[in-house]
């Protein structure tokens, strides 16, 4: 061994100065044991072996009794899983077999409903020649715009017509949506049978694999992380009760589909009364709404040259506020170089003076006038802003209203000279 002797000297400043000063070398003599440790140590070496012998043969003797009782659960297991997969099969079986049935029974009703619809459609068409010219007029109307785009009484009034000439067209129209949404529903529950079925014959065939496969069996391996239940997987009992509700589901359809098929049977034919007085009540409502439209041009052409007046006075009130404004510019000028000018002054010259005060008071006098002359004409150019929008408003809306009477004068109740009435 080798110490290390250091002097430790401080100087002045209080640093601490490390000097090797010297090394010496140190022999020390091996140790030596008595007779009693050297028995004790031999004492503990056979009883360490011999309970690590112990241990050993204890475990020996486990693992047999494991290995043979290991092979006798795995063997009981595999038994208990293929009675459970066998089981299993007659449940798929069992479920597909009554899917099948009412997948043939939803699809017999679909085709059956599907020629009630066809001469739904077939009556539904005959229909629509008495429509014509109510539907053109509700057509023509709506190129109406702006504020005269209103539902008025020529148009409730059509569109009452319009629903008296249906009559037979709009009940058809609702049995056809009605049964467009039965044939829906039924393909939907169609639809649920073929995929439920679809998903069985694949778990049928996955599970009739799994039961044929043994210890022996080519082709199994081990697989990674399939030691796990899926998060998305069902209980027995929610997978019957799907299969369970698709059956229903169909049958409900199926009721459905009859009882509707029975209710076209009824709606089949219906005759309008009233179509006649109602046209006449049409004619009526076009010709007020004409006249009335016709006063509402007149007036809003009256309102239009009182404008066209007061924009041309407005303007000419703006030219001369703008003027004010640009004869403001010379006396602003003249203050300002003024006050700039006297900044110039040396020293104790450099004085507050009234001119000073008169000059900073006539610049924010003049700046005032100035303010108020914007302001004025500010307020100015938003009336007349005001005002040109209102002319604009009103000759758009004197056009609007030039458009609708040409819809409702020209359009309109010049086609329904020749409305016809006819009888269903």
């Amino acid at each position: 061994m080798f110490t290390l002797v250091v002097i430790l000297l401080i100087s002045e400043t209080g640093t601490k100065i490390c000097k090797i000063v010297g090394m010496a070398k140190l022999v020390q003599a091996p140790t030596k044991f008595t007779p009693p440790e050297w028995h004790t140590s031999n004492f503990i070496k056979y009883n360490n072996a011999e309970e690590q012998r112990l241990r050993s043969e204890r475990l020996t003797d486990e693992s047999k009794r494991l290995i043979e009782e290991v092979e006798k659960t795995t063997r009981r297991s595999q038994r208990d899983v293929n009675k459970k997969i066998d089981q299993r099969l007659e449940d798929i079986t069992f479920w597909k077999s009554e899917l099948e049935i009412k997948l043939s029974e939803i699809t017999e009703e679909i085709d059956t409903l599907l020629e009630y619809k066809s001469r739904l459609e077939n009556a539904l068409q005959a229909c629509d020649e008495p429509l014509a010219i109510s539907q053109a007029c509700l057509i023509n109307r709506e190129a109406r715009v702006s504020i005269d785009l209103v539902h008025d009484l020529v148009e409730k009034q059509l569109i009452k017509e319009v629903e008296v000439i249906q009559g037979v067209q709009a009940l058809l129209k609702r049995t056809l949506e009605q049964t467009v949404e039965q044939i829906r529903r039924n393909r939907s529950a169609k639809y649920y049978l073929e995929k439920d079925l679809k998903d069985k014959a694949l778990a049928r065939d996955i599970d009739t694999l799994c039961s044929e496969l043994n210890n022996n069996t080519s082709g199994i391996t081990f697989r990674a992380n399939v030691v796990t239940v899926d998060s998305s997987s069902v209980t027995p009992h929610d997978w019957a009760t799907f299969s369970n509700a698709n059956i229903k589901k169909a049958d409900r359809e199926k009721n459905s589909s009859i009882g509707l098929r029975a209710i076209i049977d009824g709606v089949l034919k219906q005759t309008a009364d009233d179509m006649q007085t109602q046209c006449v009540a049409v004619n009526v409502a076009f010709k007020e709404r004409v006249d009335e439209v016709k006063d509402a041009k007149n007036k809003l052409e009256q309102h239009l040259d009182k404008v066209q007046v007061e924009i041309s006075d407005q303007e000419k009130n703006i030219i001369e506020l703008r003027r004010a404004i640009e004869d403001k510019n010379g006396p602003m000028m003249v203050s300002q170089t003024r006050l700039g000018e006297r900044k110039e002054r040396p020293n104790v010259e450099l004085c507050r003076d009234p001119v000073q005060y008169r000059l900073i008071y006539e610049v924010n006098e003049i700046q005032t006038s100035v303010n108020q002359l914007v302001a004025s004409l500010a307020q100015a150019e938003t009336e007349l802003k005001g005002l040109t929008r209102n002319q604009l408003l009103l000759e758009e809306d004197i056009e609007v209203k030039a458009n609708s009477l040409y819809i409702d004068e020209v359009q309109c109740m010049q086609i329904r000279e020749a409305i016809s009435i006819n009888y269903f």
